[in-house]
């Protein structure tokens, strides 16, 4: 059976200071569900040495495990910092560093190789989502970014239409359901049914205590990918209880 994911995206937030909430977050990481959070680079380490009962990840890595690559960080450097999880092929690193399927395919190779456990994203734009295009784009996102050799243990997917990150807009659930029933299809199609029924399925965009309840009882959603409202504990407690919840 899988087991629920919380996972926090901190992005470019947090100092040292930062790091305090995660003391409110332990109570509630004890529950049914994983809970997982990616803070910026400088406070990986510290994180992964303080944290109960979390698991710590990164934001992103090298496709390469060392090299002349100034200001990049390799997968081997997150892991020795403590790392057990990287993000990658999120929107934002799509869009803002002209990152590709091909980029995000070699990224999963090096973090696969260094232990690292992916969390790997997709998305549509709205022009896309207008355009009923949906399907295809996640379609192709997943098979030019999946490398071969994924399993339950090493790759999560994160459905996070790009309309709907920090906008506050939501899709309907039967959207969510769409996509998130077409992942599963497609993954158990490439990989085998034992496969790809054991990838979690996780959903990203403007999620908050407020919608979590309702997004976490859609099909095939097995957690949530959360930006800014992982990055206090008061507001993403509620979110890590409403995951514990669907999954008693």
């Amino acid at each position: 059976m899988r087991r629920k994911l919380a996972a926090g995206n901190w992005k470019m937030n947090g100092l040292k200071a930062a790091l305090s909430e995660l003391d409110g977050m332990e109570a509630a990481a004890q529950g049914a569900s994983e809970v997982l959070i990616c803070p910026p680079a400088t406070l990986v380490a510290a994180a992964a040495q303080t944290a109960k009962g979390i698991a710590i990840g990164g934001q992103d890595c090298h496709a390469n495990a060392s090299g002349a690559h100034t200001g990049d960080i390799s997968a081997p450097m997150l892991a020795d910092a403590g790392a057990t999880y990287v993000i990658l092929g999120h929107s934002e690193r799509r869009t803002d560093h002209d990152e590709h399927d091909e980029h995000v395919r070699a990224k999963c190779k090096s973090a696969w190789q260094a232990g690292l456990n992916v969390v790997l994203c997709v998305g549509e734009s709205l022009a896309e989502r207008e355009a009923q295009n949906t399907l295809d784009i996640i379609g192709g996102q997943l098979a030019g970014s999946v490398p071969d050799g994924a399993t339950g243990h090493n790759l999560v997917i994160a459905y996070e239409p790009i309309w709907a990150i920090g906008t506050g807009k939501v899709p309907t659930t039967d959207q969510i359901g769409e996509v998130h029933d077409f992942m599963r299809a497609r993954l158990e199609k490439r990989f085998g049914e034992g496969v790809g029924r054991s990838v979690r399925l996780l959903y990203g965009g403007s999620v908050k205590p407020g919608n979590a309840t309702e997004i976490f009882a859609v099909s095939n959603v097995d957690g949530a990918l959360v930006g800014g409202a992982s990055l206090k504990a008061a507001d993403f407690v509620p979110i890590i209880e409403a995951l514990n919840a669907s999954a008693g």
